[in-house]
């Protein structure tokens, strides 16, 4: 007759300790798991949600149409006001100083807006004071305005040919993240400032964005393909309140699908770790499990008693597991602050932690079960007998409740997760590596028996310890192949991203960029620049912006505007970018295939394209490209393909056309300015920037080292949030190396007890054990190597699109300190063995 499960959890329950003894290894595995889980989820449901309900105010606005070098005409402002409420504002670079103090110059990025702004959101000043759009020669200027030019409220602020009163300092800009990048901090002005400045002409690298509130009832996206169809050729770059911020959008989404990864990861880690904790725990148990046997317990009658045990302590574990993931979040979302629209306070997602919590106990139930059936199935005396004649597993078993197990933690992981086809290929590939492990394990087991054996004692002693009944190889291969791999991957990821930064930020870069410089006064720019520093290089070149409004064969051309989703590598394809001619091919740039155009050339506009953009687009020499140019459409045929130096920091454009395209054009030029490091002083800045201001005040002069130090800090905010979410595999796989040990630890007392009997001394036990490790660890740091190396490269050049550009000296000295942490559990876990009295050991048998 079986137990009920009343009198069973009564049997349990005394197994049972408040310090959870023996189930100490399963606890740790599944906080971290479930921890990971449950922060994970809550921070990117936080993100997700906080994006949905700010988006108007982000965008400020339902839709909004950005215009480049242009306003729009009268038929686009009529069919725009039609829609609803409209606001427009004009976006540039300009350079801000006190009056009368040409010393006290700044880059800033000058914003005006109309007095219907903000259409969403609240307008704050510093001191959380309510305030709307600066009215008349008013100026709202950001923190680092008021702090660099020492300027405060009351205060004059000139900016081109318009002298400005400070009427406060920023606090909350409701639209500031939609906004995207900038070059310099913010200055808001009216309309009419923004005339009195004299910065925006023709030609003038300004941008002007027309923002709408809708009906309650309007349908923002299908009122923006409506006005896309009415003016395919106007290149309107179009946003909704759902995208309010592409590049955000797809940084949360990119950073949501590692997340994800990492959180899986954790979660596979850690079943290893808990079959491991599970399997020491019931063979310490061996005894009483044959005992309740003995005594007339029926196999379901024990499986109930330890299932109990292990549902409590899973109970346990996920609950502080959960608490965790909660507490962290506020942390998270500290450190995210400046990168993410997340709030630093506690957020509670009872559908997070329920999926947490779901998985959690499916992989506690699903890594549990096979030696939980091992146990079950075993007779009485076949118990007694396990440590002389261990127990053969029995995987048929087994196989169906895995199989259910793995089935549901497949299931919940594709439903729930935002990137399907990603979690199911991640699953699929750590199926496959957990079997090529255990496969390895086998495979290195049988190696070991049929190899010559050695001379030595220890070295014979340690080779047979391998392939010895009951030895634990193939777990220990499984365990540590995954533990020394999440080493691997960490210091593959952290040295891709310090290379990263340093490449894509490089410390070689011209010292300024001036923008809006027409071509009438160039003598008068070089006579400035070369008056304060007589070794600049100064280099020029026509700068435009339009939009890429079709691309392909002549005969059936692709229009972006029919497009369903632009893919993610195709940023030239999103709004307007920089355009330009040459006759020459630029500085930096090497031709990949087809040839460059005569210097005198008048025949078909031509235009040379970027590889990167050839590849994403399939792109041929032949094809054309049709832009859209201050509101004209202009097509030019593929004469040539480039290779780009990006990290040049110098002029580098996707498109470059042959002078006859775009020539006639009204532009002005963008120019850079090198100094030699004699002339790198402050004082020289100081009299470039204030003989610059004074001479082209409609010019707008960015000085590079800030902008750089800015990039360096979000890069460097992202690869320490990349880092820390990878960390959590890193501390799951310390766990089951700790584990793995103390599992292969119990099952080693026997045989220590008998090698002491036979007069082995601690020290020839302690070599032995050393000796066995270090065999294991010699021949799996390889594969741990190939398979860190292998995860990381996918993480940095498919996940985050960045180089794959690891340390390798690094990663090989963190993959040593991972070999030495085995080693050292190894020897710490051997202690309590080397202390072990063979008389009392032998009489526990």
């Amino acid at each position: 007759m079986n137990l009920s499960w009343s009198a069973a959890w009564r049997l349990a329950r005394r197994g049972l300790d408040w310090r959870f003894r023996g189930l100490r290894l399963l606890l740790v595995c599944l906080v971290l798991g479930t921890a990971a889980l449950a922060a994970i989820g809550t921070l990117t449901g936080a993100i997700r949600t906080e994006l949905a309900a700010r988006g108007q105010a982000m965008l400020g606005g339902d839709i909004e149409f950005t215009l480049a070098a242009r306003t729009a005409s009268p038929s686009e402002r009529a069919a725009l006001d039609r829609l609803g409420t409209l606001s427009v504002g004009t976006r540039l670079q300009a350079l801000a100083r006190r009056p009368g103090d040409l010393a006290a110059t700044l880059p800033v990025e000058l914003k005006s807006v109309d007095a219907r702004w903000p259409l969403y959101g609240r307008f704050t000043l510093e001191g959380g004071k309510p305030a709307g759009a600066p009215v008349g020669m008013t100026a709202w200027i950001a923190p680092g305005v008021a702090d660099r030019l020492g300027v405060r409220p009351g205060d004059r602020l000139q900016i081109g040919q318009a002298v400005l009163n400070v009427g406060g300092v920023i606090g909350d800009e409701p639209d500031r993240l939609g906004e995207g990048f900038s070059l310099g901090p913010t200055v808001i002005i009216s309309e009419q400032a923004l005339a009195a400045t004299g910065l925006v002409q023709v030609g003038s690298m300004a941008r002007t964005k027309y923002r709408l509130r809708l009906p309650a009832s309007a349908d923002p996206q299908a009122q923006a393909d409506a006005v896309k169809a009415q003016f395919p050729t106007s290149g309107f770059e179009i946003r909704t309140r759902d995208k309010a911020s592409p590049g955000l959008d797809r940084f949360v989404s990119r950073m949501g699908q590692f997340l994800v990864l990492v959180a899986l990861a954790a979660l596979a880690i850690a079943g290893i770790g808990i079959g491991n904790g599970v399997s020491s725990y019931l063979e310490a148990r061996r005894s009483s499990i044959a005992t309740l046997k003995i005594l007339g317990a029926t196999s379901g009658d024990v499986a109930r008693i330890f299932l109990l045990q292990l549902a409590a302590a899973s109970a346990v574990a996920i609950a502080l597991g959960l608490a965790l993931g909660v507490a962290a979040t506020p942390l998270i979302g500290r450190a995210l602050q400046g990168l993410l629209p997340i709030e630093t306070g506690f957020v509670i997602d009872p559908l997070a932690l329920a999926v947490a919590a779901a998985y959690g106990l499916l992989i506690a139930l699903t890594f549990a079960a096979p030696p939980l059936i091992r146990a079950r199935d075993f007779p009485a005396m076949a118990l007694m007998r396990a440590r002389v004649a261990p127990l053969a597993v029995r995987w048929r078993a087994s196989a169906l409740p895995v199989a259910l197990g793995v089935g549901g933690i497949a299931a919940l992981a594709v439903l729930t997760s935002p990137q399907k086809l990603l979690a199911a290929g991640f699953l699929g590939g750590a199926a496959a590596l957990f079997v090529a492990l255990a496969a390895l394990g086998f495979g290195l087991t049988r190696l070991a028996a049929h190899l010559p054996r050695p001379k030595g004692a220890i070295a014979r002693m340690a080779l047979a310890n391998l392939h010895r009944p009951g030895a634990q190889t193939s777990a220990l291969v499984v365990a540590l192949g995954f533990g020394l791999a999440a080493f691997v991957l960490l210091a593959s990821i952290q040295t891709s991203l310090d290379a990263n930064i340093a490449r894509r930020v490089p410390t070689k870069a011209p010292d300024y960029f001036v923008l809006d410089l027409p071509p009438a006064a160039l003598p008068q720019f070089d006579a400035v620049v070369h008056k304060a520093a007589p070794g600049a290089v100064i280099r020029t070149v026509p700068a435009m912006r339009g939009s890429i409004v079709a691309y392909g064969p002549e005969s059936h051309m692709i229009r972006v505007a029919d497009l369903k989703e632009i893919p993610d590598d195709a940023w030239a394809l999103r709004g307007d970018r920089g355009l330009t001619y040459a006759a020459d091919l630029p500085d930096g740039n090497v031709l990949t295939e087809g040839s460059w155009w005569p210097k005198d050339y008048t025949g078909e506009p031509l235009v040379s394209v970027d590889e990167q953009l050839r590849t994403v687009l399939g792109l041929k020499l032949g094809d054309r490209i049709t832009i859209t140019l201050l509101g004209v459409e202009r097509s030019a045929r593929i004469a040539s393909f480039r290779r780009i130096d990006w990290d040049s920091m110098g002029f580098n454009y996707v498109l470059v056309f042959s002078p006859n395209a775009i020539a006639d054009a009204p532009h002005n030029l963008a120019a850079t300015v090198s100094l030699p490091a004699s002339e790198k002083r402050a004082q020289v800045r100081r009299a470039i920037l204030s003989g610059l201001v004074t001479a082209l005040p409609s010019s707008s002069v960015i000085e590079i080292g800030p902008v750089l130090g800015q990039v360096r800090d979000i890069l460097s905010q992202m690869g320490t949030a990349i880092l820390a979410a990878a960390s959590v595999a890193v501390l799951a796989g310390m766990a089951v190396l700790a584990g793995a040990i103390a599992a292969a630890r119990e099952r080693r007392q026997y045989d220590s007890v008998i090698l002491r009997v036979l007069g082995a001394s601690r020290g020839q036990l302690l070599t032995l054990l050393l000796a066995e490790y270090g065999l294991l660890c010699a021949l799996l740091a390889l594969v741990a190597l190939a398979l860190g190396t292998g995860a990381g490269w996918l993480v940095v050049t498919q996940l985050f699109d960045f180089a794959w550009l690891p340390d390798w000296p690094r990663v090989l000295g963190v993959l040593a300190l991972g070999v030495a942490l085995v080693m050292g559990l190894a020897l710490a876990g051997s202690l309590s063995l080397l202390r072990t009295r063979p008389a009392q050991a032998l009489r526990e048998l």
